[in-house]
């Protein structure tokens, strides 16, 4: 007997749309089908890739969530993930699993902040989305109440219009006309990106590492200005005192990954070191 759909993607099957022909999905079994025939089917692990066979444009491989997951584990981010639910908090109705609200987790990686939101907020649904299949196989058991799929942010999302109350953006790429055509009209975005002196010591001491835009805080503003309105804006700052394998797992789950020899960052015999966390998050409404 086949193992049955994950619970937590029931109660987005009326919003999904087939990314082929932008018609209605319908679950049969582990599979999503539409009415033009194109099919979905849901892995082993529990998330289905809605991918539609081009290769997306961003994207962790095996290596980077599984550093991210490591890393996530050991609590060191825990701060943060308590502001992003506060941040939902704030703007999702904490009613009884019958008046339940959808949030769509973009770039959701394995699920850390997702989590973390959906105990905050009984009556939330989550969608975690990510490229990566090993992500998502993190995702669809990060929370009882998350679904996980697979698709490409820079892609017209195969979701109804204004199907999500609440849309994350941690640390991922962003698509704000999406965005906008997903949320309801009461709905809001919720943006979290490094401020300037994010990782600072490790950008000064480690080949490779991705320096930061300075403008980006302009350039976001440039991209979201035309269709959304920030609603509350909040700082976190924290120095971390990081053993040598956080160090690692924290370099190797970031797009530095890919520019860095992580095997120098392993055994120097330095111990611990300090390391600042510096971000910046956001709740923006539709215009």
């Amino acid at each position: 007997m086949p193992r049955p759909a994950p619970a937590a993607l029931l109660p987005w099957l009326d919003v999904l749309l087939c990314p082929h022909c932008r018609e209605r999905v319908e679950l049969s079994e582990r599979t999503l089908r539409c009415p033009q025939g194109h099919s979905f089917d849901l892995a082993r692990a529990g998330y289905v890739s809605l991918l539609t066979g081009t290769s997306p444009t961003s994207g962790d491989d095996d290596d980077m969530a599984r550093a991210r997951d490591a890393f996530l584990a050991t609590g060191a981010y825990a701060p943060l993930q308590q502001l992003i639910a506060e941040l939902a908090g704030q703007v999702l109705p904490a009613a009884d699993p019958g008046d339940s609200s959808r949030v769509l987790d973009i770039g959701c990686g394995t699920g850390y902040y997702l989590g973390g939101v959906l105990d905050r907020v009984p009556s939330a649904q989550g969608l975690g989305v990510d490229t990566a299949p090993r992500a998502l196989r993190f995702a669809a058991r990060a929370h009882e109440r998350a679904a996980a799929a697979g698709w490409d942010v820079f892609s017209p999302f195969p979701l109804a219009d204004g199907a999500v109350d609440l849309v994350m953006d941690v640390f991922a790429p962003r698509n704000p006309a999406e965005f906008a055509r997903v949320l309801n009209p009461a709905g809001h975005l919720l943006v979290v990106r490094p401020a300037t002196d994010h990782l600072a010591e490790l950008r000064e001491s480690v080949p490779g590492m991705v320096q930061l835009d300075p403008r980006k805080e302009e350039r976001l503003h440039d991209v979201l200005y035309p269709l959304f309105t920030t609603a509350d804006t909040q700082d976190l700052r924290l120095s971390l005192e990081l053993d040598e394998a956080m160090v690692r797992d924290l370099v190797a789950m970031t797009p530095s990954a890919r520019h860095v020899d992580l095997s120098t960052l392993a055994g120097s015999g330095d111990g611990s070191r300090a390391v600042t966390v510096s971000v910046r998050a956001s709740l923006h409404r539709r215009r």
